[in-house]
Parts: structure tokens; C-alpha cells; sequence
């Protein structure tokens, strides 16, 4: 039977409201549904060569299916990349070339003090406290290709007003891989609002519902 594996966002965790939501409605269908703590070995070392060993160990070599969140989407398509035995791809508000944009954001003085410290304070949204993450973090992530291209048929669904993830880029990553169909919404990064929107394209989407 075929799975699904849930990838969280960046600072969250497998019990996210979008997680929860997704597996209530693919259990409901009798679909085994995993949602892999990525941050497993502790939010400060977390990498994402330690998130992809995680995934790793929970698709097992199988077939499975990929829902991803902001982070979670980038690696769901980084996974895809390197595992052809995926099958189909769901992408949610991706962070495509988070790496380099995380850098940009940041700004020169602050990313050369993350860097001189070793460590960054960050909301994390999973426990809604402060957390630190270690250089190591970027230093890793900045290794791997920004936009993973992969050629399982996928969905990428997009807010028009996420102010960290550009939609624009979503929409040209499509635009450029004939296997993905993106889908817009008027909402924020979170998109935790149109949860039941994405809902209705899946069924038809997903073959074994």
C-alpha cells in the first residue's frame, strides 16, 4: 500500500497544525501516513544533510509519497531528486534557494556574527519559544542545489502574500518543469487557512485515494 510521509517546516515539528490535518484526512482513508521529526537529533545541530538522513530512514527505500512544508518542500524536492522510487510530490509554499536568500536577509553584519558565535536566535514555531540554530545550518545547506529538479508529477500550492518564500519563484520553478501544476491562494506563508482548499485536489491527484 502505498505511504505517505508528512515533511514539516523549519522550526516546527510533526505535530503542526497542516500535519495534523493531513493525517486525519489520508487515516480517515486508510492511507499510512509518517510524520518524521526532522529536528530529531536537536534543533540547534539541526542540517540538511541530517534532515535528508531522517527521510532516509523513514521512506526505507520504498515507494512513498512526499507532502513537504516551506522547508519541508525544499527537501521533499531535494529527496525526490536523489530517490526515483518516489512517486508523487506535494509541495507546500517550498523554500527554494532558502540558503541563499536566508543569507541575503540576514545581511552582511548579522550573518558574519552568526558566524563568529555559531549560533542564531529564532522563533520556533513548533515549541513558541526562542531557539538557537548553529552556523552549521547554513554552512551545510549552502552545499546543495537551491532548486532541486525532480520528475515525480507533483502539486505546489503557493500563497500570493508569503513574505518569506516568493510565490514568483514557485511559480517560475513550475514554469520550467512541465511534471508540476501550481496552485495559488490569496494567503500568508502558513497557509494553515486553506488547508481544505489543497484538500480538494488531492483525491484526484493521489491515485490509491
Amino acid at each position: 500500500m502505498s505511504r505517505v510521509l508528512y515533511l514539516h517546516g523549519f522550526a516546527s515539528g510533526p505535530s503542526s497544525r497542516k500535519a495534523q490535518f493531513f493525517r486525519e484526512r489520508f487515516t480517515q482513508r486508510g492511507v499510512p501516513f509518517e510524520t518524521p521529526d526532522l529536528a530529531r537529533d536537536g534543533f540547534r545541530q539541526l542540517t540538511v544533510t541530517g534532515q535528508m538522513k531522517v527521510i532516509e530512514e523513514a521512506a526505507r527505500g520504498e515507494p512513498v509519497n512526499l507532502i513537504g512544508s516551506s522547508l519541508g518542500g525544499y527537501l521533499a524536492a531535494l529527496y525526490a531528486a536523489r530517490h526515483p522510487e518516489v512517486e508523487t510530490v506535494v509541495l507546500i509554499a517550498p523554500a527554494f534557494d532558502f540558503a541563499r536568500r536566508w543569507r541575503q536577509r540576514l545581511g552582511p553584519e548579522a550573518f558574519a556574527a552568526w558566524r563568529e558565535t555559531g549560533r542564531l536566535t529564532v522563533h520556533h514555531y513548533g515549541t513558541g519559544e526562542a531557539a538557537e540554530i548553529g552556523f552549521g545550518f547554513i554552512e551545510d545547506a549552502l552545499r546543495y542545489h537551491g532548486e532541486p529538479e525532480f520528475d515525480q508529477p507533483a502539486l505546489l500550492f503557493h500563497g500570493l502574500r508569503d513574505d518569506l518564500c516568493p510565490y514568483e519563484v514557485s511559480v517560475a520553478y513550475a514554469a520550467r518543469h512541465p511534471n508540476v501544476r501550481v496552485q495559488l491562494f490569496d494567503t500568508g506563508h502558513e497557509m494553515t487557512d486553506v488547508v481544505e482548499e489543497m484538500w480538494k485536489p488531492l483525491p484526484r491527484f493521489f491515485s490509491f485515494l
